[in-house]
């Protein structure tokens, strides 16, 4: 059974936990979500798509 979570979730919640821990600010956590918008539709977003889906299909393969 093969359970999947959209990356936007896992980062969404890393950021409430940097927030919760006071690890980030409020403020660098507007500019980090600001920075991932306008990221997006730059022409490198095809560049952070294709180093995101070669991390994530590289992650079941580690270790066997």
């Amino acid at each position: 059974m093969v359970i999947t979570i959209p990356l936007v979730l896992l980062l969404a919640a890393g950021l409430l936990l940097l927030l919760r821990f006071k690890a980030l600010g409020g403020g660098a956590a507007v500019v980090a979500v600001l920075f991932g918008f306008y990221l997006a539709s730059t022409d490198a977003s095809d560049t952070v798509n294709g180093l995101v889906n070669a991390v994530t299909n590289a992650i079941p393969n580690i270790g066997s």
